[in-house]
């Protein structure tokens, strides 16, 4: 039997490991950190439950199709439910506006802001589910090899979604600035501001829209425990604490990986970590890629992130909560233009316990906040403080409660903890944007280019950032390794 060893426990890694473990190959993970699932960790605190990492559960189709590809469906492992409203926008004081659970009536709520968005909504919708179809059959399952990949009778006909963007699709119509926030939201999931993606991705709002925010009970680990349990059913090793120190290889082939002073030797080796990390375990004249290359692409955010601990419920706040209540345009700048801490931050706030009591203690409240931010900023202490004031002040006032008196405690999460903690470059969060030029094949190779038998999965490579590009490409190298 084959051997493979695989580096990293995130969801590409699992992914590949369950497809591998089923075509017969003897599979292990090896996982620095002490819990499996990578950056989808938990972290509990006095009956208080936290994803630390993933929080929007999108796409259910591409998790009822990884089960399915193992005889197994999402329901044998954990519980959904449909959020209503999937996520409610915070434009102003007494300004809100949710996002519900059906295109009709969101559609309603659009003409109400703008006469006449509805039913351009709906239009827009129309094509947003044609590429999303197209994106889904055609597209994200291909390995980036060519790019006649992108080349089907469907694109070609569409071939003007990749020569404009999202940003002049959507204001071309619909003239309300909330409404233009509202349908270039989704695609900052895949890294980069709208006017740097393809009007393609506008796929993501059929996604958004379309398919509906979910959430699983218990919160997004229940994904990791029952992939992590799939794998065990095919016979699948899985180590923790065990950080991978070097690649080893001979005559250019990788033949095993070292963790501490111990050797463990493979036919094959995957790495679902930081690519340019996994590059760093290889001699510098094996690597695929140089600085220089690195340096020059574009990454998605990092993250200033809090978990806090609250002893009462919230009052005019969903399951997912946007703060858009200062200019989108300027805080996009401080992170792709001229990286630095923004002056008002945009923020996110997700409540998992408003929908899902295991979450918190009765009568009270797990409040994950997030502030998207450049990567390789500054991170102190000091700033920490500062934008943790920042965003429980504009909370405060801009849903009529008081909330810092209630905190509990406040745990931080940011540049220096991606790096420490995922080994991830310049501590970015999502991987590598998906703009025009880094798309498909212009992306960075599930195969090296250099090491026979080395291979690369996760969200710097193809199709991308998410949860579920990250299940798609742990099935595409597996597939490149061991045709289906």
């Amino acid at each position: 039997m084959r051997k493979i060893n695989i580096i990293g426990s995130g969801f590409s890694s699992l992914s590949a490991a369950c497809h591998l473990a089923k075509r017969g190959f003897q599979v292990e993970v090896f996982e620095k950190n002490s819990s499996l699932g990578g950056r989808a960790r938990q972290f509990q605190k006095d009956g208080f439950t936290f994803d630390m990492g993933p929080s929007w559960y999108w796409m259910p189709d591409v998790f009822e199709r990884f089960f399915a590809g193992f005889g197994k469906q999402v329901s044998d492992y954990y519980e959904l439910e449909r959020l209503d409203p999937g996520y409610q926008v915070v434009f102003g004081k007494d300004e809100v506006f949710p996002v519900h659970n059906s295109i009709e009536k969101i559609a309603d709520r659009f003409e109400l802001e703008e006469k006449g968005s509805g039913r351009k909504l709906v239009s827009f919708l129309n094509q947003a589910k044609r590429n999303y179809d197209v994106a889904i059959e055609d597209l994200v399952y291909k390995p980036g090899v060519s790019p006649l990949e992108l080349i089907t009778p469907v694109t070609i006909k569409n071939a003007g979604l990749f020569l404009t963007n999202v940003r002049k699709q959507v204001e071309r119509d619909f003239k309300s600035p909330k409404l233009r926030s509202l349908l270039q939201f989704p695609v900052l999931f895949l890294g980069a501001k709208p006017e740097q993606t393809p009007a393609f991705y506008n796929f993501m709002n059929y996604a958004d829209f379309g398919l509906g925010t979910w959430h699983p009970k218990g919160g997004m680990i229940q994904i990791v425990n029952a992939m992590v349990s799939l794998g065990k059913e095919l016979g699948v090793s899985f180590h923790t604490d065990a950080p991978v120190h070097e690649i080893i290889t001979n005559n250019k082939k990788a033949t095993g990986i070292r963790v501490g002073d111990t050797i463990h030797h493979a036919d094959i080796i995957i790495s679902g970590a930081d690519y340019h990390h996994t590059e760093s375990l290889l001699q510098a004249s094996l690597r695929g890629y140089s600085e220089a290359y690195w340096k020059k692409k574009v990454f998605a955010p990092s993250s200033l992130l809090f978990y806090v601990g609250i002893d009462k419920k919230l009052d005019n706040l969903a399951h997912h909560n946007l703060f858009f209540d200062v200019d989108f345009d300027k805080h996009a700048s401080s992170i792709y233009d001229t990286p630095e801490w923004p002056k008002e931050p945009l923020f996110y706030v997700n409540l998992p316990s408003s929908s899902d009591q295991s979450m918190a203690p009765k009568g009270k409240e797990a409040c994950f906040i997030l502030i998207p931010i450049a990567p390789d900023l500054e991170d102190t202490q000091a700033l920490r403080d500062k934008y943790y004031n920042i965003v429980l002040t504009r909370m405060e006032e801009l849903t009529n409660q008081s909330i810092r008196e209630h905190v509990l405690f406040n745990k931080s999460f940011c540049v220096l903890d991606f790096v420490n903690d995922y080994n991830s470059y310049k501590g970015n969060a999502y991987g590598m944007a998906n703009t025009l030029t880094q798309t498909a094949f212009l992306r960075p190779k599930l195969k090296s280019k250099k090491v026979k038998d080395l291979y690369f999965t996760g969200q710097l490579t193809v199709p991308g950032p998410g949860v579920p590009p990250a299940l798609i490409s742990g099935n595409i190298v597996a597939d490149m390794i061991a045709p289906n």
